[in-house]
């Protein structure tokens, strides 16, 4: 077994709250197991299908185009949503169902992104739930650009059985349809039907062959991945206006995700600033976003 210096900080937390608990990383603030329900309900990764397990997405969401991000005359390359999941957080407050994670800008975040922030990331287990909350700070000077995301995996399934059976189901009716993504991650103007019937959309793996599902400006705040049992992991989310599903072919997870923007649009030759949907944060001000993640058992049985 490797040696550890046992003065060394810790890698991952540990959240309690009776017999639910999550594991949140240091490096990206990333929440990397939930059991809720005495059930594991995150994605472990795999790094055959996908390594991570619910990685934040800052400053931006989703693919450039060329991999470039413009800001005036300085031209940047930014990986994919951003850089905060290769970032390392100092955890600023711990008690046993809570840590306050705070990620600054310093000379590795500006080589990327030129701007000045803090951004804080708290995680809390109780009775509710899991709950995530997001602070954004402009410490800089001059107006801020951002999108921000949270994209945790799920396991699919959880209760057992297989992928089919399984539903997404939208707090309000939401539009069937949704842009179609080009292969490498840009979008584009044209958009294609999914079987969402009202708020339910049932869930067959091959809905996901062609690259995630957004649904754009959407109406509902809350929606829940049910499974054949009546379990059902529910999702709120408050400051963001996408939904996004997504999975790879033959993987058993889904990604719900909260998006404020999304990626660039396949003909997108702008600015960062002007990508669409990406906000603006003025000097010295700052934003909230949130997320809860609750799970609903089973039905008793007669």
């Amino acid at each position: 077994m490797a040696w550890r210096d046992p003065m060394a900080p810790p890698s991952t937390v540990e959240l309690r709250h009776a017999d639910d608990f999550a594991h949140v990383k240091l490096m990206g603030a990333e929440l990397v197991g939930l059991v809720m329900g005495g059930r594991e309900l995150l994605w472990a990764g795999d790094a055959r299908f996908w390594a991570q397990s619910s990685p934040l997405l800052f400053p931006m969401v989703g693919r450039l185009r060329e991999g470039v991000a413009r800001f005036g005359a300085v031209a940047t390359s930014m990986p994919l949503h951003g850089f905060a999941s290769s970032c390392r957080f100092e955890a600023v407050d711990r008690s046993p169902e809570s840590v306050t994670l705070l990620l600054q800008s310093d000379d590795f975040t500006r080589a990327l992104y030129p701007f000045d922030f803090e951004l804080v990331d708290e995680y809390r287990i109780g009775p509710g739930g899991l709950a995530v909350e997001l602070w954004l700070r402009n410490t800089a000077a001059q107006p801020m650009p951002w999108s921000m995301g949270l994209h945790p995996g799920f396991r699919w399934p959880w209760a057992g059985e297989g992928p089919l059976g399984h539903s997404v189901i939208f707090a309000n009716d939401e539009s069937p349809l949704v842009p179609v993504i080009t292969r490498q991650g840009l979008f584009t103007r044209q958009q294609r039907q999914v079987p969402l019937v009202g708020r339910q959309l049932r869930l067959d793996p091959g809905l996901f062959d062609q690259e995630a599902l957004c649904f754009l400006n959407a109406r509902s705040r809350t929606l829940g991945l049910q499974a054949p049992d009546g379990s059902c992991i529910e999702i709120e989310s408050q400051g963001f206006s996408h939904w996004a599903l997504w999975s790879r072919p033959g993987a058993p997870f889904l990604c719900i995700e909260s998006w404020t923007g999304h990626g660039d649009m396949q003909d997108w030759t702008g600015e960062f600033a002007d990508r669409p949907f990406t906000r603006i944060l003025a000097p010295g001000a700052s934003t909230r976003l949130s997320q809860r993640i609750r799970y609903r058992a089973a039905p008793a049985g007669p």
